[in-house]
């Protein structure tokens, strides 16, 4: 096992730190919080030595992970833990999208959010016996802190020290293939200093862990030129917008419209399709649609394109918003839209420009990713991809640290374990949320089974009877095959279906297993007993 010594430098808040955050960071403000993010996921300097090498360069590793987000962070802190020599590199902040930009922000807002719902459902509600006075204050800036706060203490658990003490050598910087089995590190320097000269890593095996970024469509009028947001920079607003418009209508962009519709701005999704989720369960996008119409006044506009984006004010620092005239066609009809907040969010791009992958003979696809085996090899057999940069996989930080266990397992103890193998749930935190798994549509080889919580106990004492559970089996047989749920707590209901899924278990085993009165939970149980009932016979 490598253990290193490492040298780094503390962010401030100054002005010359905040200007050098936000221009090749992306972070601002600087504030207390965000220093103590930086610290953790991008120190100002960093320096790693290996001490049981004269030099870095002469150690051949077991593992190199490329990118320090879920995948790279899983996959080189378990080579580590199981005794191999392994190696990170971090080009931008540790921890990826979901620390910085996704996950963990995203959840901070939606918590906030449904705090104020709840408030103005009692406000209304007089048989709470819950009385409020006066309209619900939104203080937009301290929900941002409250949420840079709980960013900056999970931060650490990402950081550079605890992937050195855990055993990992980090390199601050950008790594790119020079050969089939060689990686170039080209370091950064923040303190003015001469960046470290470029080192050159070898390896046995690698693991590509780049991640992707919002898709920024193109032939769009005006748009490149816009200061339009992504989730890349959506966490850094200091002011609510009052107008926005988000282009997509994908999970990140329902999230994100009912927060913002929440905290008090007027949101309004573009559509391409005429339903949400189109090639997914057909009740869920109208459900879904109305629920948030409903309770959030999310609007929305259907078979539309943005086909011009005209700039009105250009913002003079960084709390300021902008203003854009938005040009909107849809069904053949004509309309324009002003915004101060244009969130695109219409899509993921993978990371794979600029990694040099030709000169270790990777095989990649620019808009789908790296193309990858069963066992999440690439055409070069020491190296494989995890995650998000990953052509034709989930693109969810729960694959990606699930692929960085797979890679790890077969790339140093020669196992065969199979991306085909795994059960991938997926879930968008909207209120009411939405979980999904395997198969979510009917058809003739497949019978459903449907339970309403309009009638679950747990449901009608929460005051929240909105969704539903359905089980979609193998025709004629209680093997699962999928599952969709929309309930407030979808993503904790769904767990148990995709357990019972990926260990053979059937709907009978959900329906006759026990569970707490009273729950939501109860509504996958109800799903099982349907099919019980439906074989007894007099």
């Amino acid at each position: 096992m490598t253990t290193s010594e490492n040298k780094s430098d503390s962010w401030s808040t100054r002005e010359e730190d905040a200007e050098i955050a936000r221009k090749k960071l992306k972070v601002w403000p600087l504030d207390e919080e965000n220093v103590k993010l930086l610290d953790e996921v991008h120190p100002k300097t960093w320096e790693t030595k290996s001490r049981d090498e004269d030099e870095s360069e002469k150690i051949v590793y077991d593992l190199i992970a490329i990118g320090a987000g879920a995948g790279g962070l899983v996959s080189s802190r378990q080579s580590a833990r199981r005794g191999a020599k392994s190696a990170m590199i971090s080009a931008q902040l540790a921890g990826g999208d979901c620390l910085n930009v996704g996950c963990v922000p995203s959840k901070a807002l939606i918590r906030s959010a449904r705090m104020i719902r709840e408030v103005r459902k009692a406000q209304t509600d007089p048989t709470t016996g819950i009385k409020i006075g006066g309209a619900v204050e939104v203080d937009f800036g301290q929900i941002m802190k409250r949420m840079r706060m709980l960013r900056a203490q999970i931060a650490p658990v990402d950081g550079h020290t605890l992937g050195t003490e855990i055993g990992v050598d980090v390199f601050q910087g950008f790594g790119r293939f020079v050969d089939a089995n060689t990686i170039e590190v080209v370091s950064v320097s923040h303190n003015g200093e001469e960046a470290p000269k470029p080192k050159k890593l070898k390896f046995k095996k690698a693991a590509i862990c780049t991640g992707g970024r919002a898709t920024i469509p193109s032939g769009i009028s005006g748009l490149s030129e816009s200061p339009y947001t992504t989730n890349e920079t959506l966490f850094n607003l200091t002011k609510l917008p009052s107008k926005m418009v988000i282009l997509g209508s994908g999970v990140v962009a329902l999230e994100m419209a009912q927060v913002f519709a929440t905290f008090g701005s007027k949101v309004t999704v573009i559509m391409r399709g005429d339903t949400l989720f189109p090639r997914g369960d057909p009740d869920a996008g109208p459900y879904l649609q109305k629920s948030l119409e409903k309770s959030s006044n999310v609007e929305f506009i259907k078979s539309a394109s943005l086909t011009k984006v005209e700039t009105l004010i250009v913002p003079e620092n960084n709390d300021d918003l902008p203003l854009m005239r938005l040009s909107i066609t849809s069904k053949g009809e004509e309309s324009e839209l002003e915004s101060d907040c244009l969130l695109i969010a219409a899509g993921r791009t993978p990371n794979v420009e600029n990694l040099n992958l030709e000169a270790a003979n990777i095989d990649y696809d620019v808009k789908e990713g790296i193309l990858v085996d069963d066992n999440s090899k690439s055409t070069n057999p020491d190296v494989y991809s995890v995650g998000d940069c990953t052509a034709k996989v989930p693109r969810l930080t729960h694959m990606s640290g699930e692929m960085a266990k797979v890679v790890v397992q077969n790339a140093l103890f020669e196992d065969d374990w199979k991306l085909s193998s795994l059960v991938v749930p997926a879930t968008m935190y909207t209120e009411p949320e939405y979980a999904t798994a395997g198969v979510v549509t009917g058809g003739d080889d497949v019978d459903v089974y449907t339970a309403s919580l309009e009638h679950n106990d747990r449901a009608i004492l929460e005051g929240d009877r909105e969704g539903y559970a359905k089980i979609f089996c193998k025709k004629g047989t209680g093997t699962i095959v999928g599952t969709s749920i929309i309930a407030s707590r979808a993503g904790e209901i769904i767990n148990e279906v995709t357990l019972a899924m990926k260990h053979g278990i059937p709907l009978e085993g959900i329906g006759r297993n026990i569970h707490c009165y009273p729950t939501t939970g109860e509504v996958v149980m109800t799903c099982g007993l349907q099919l019980i009932n439906s074989k007894w016979k007099r």
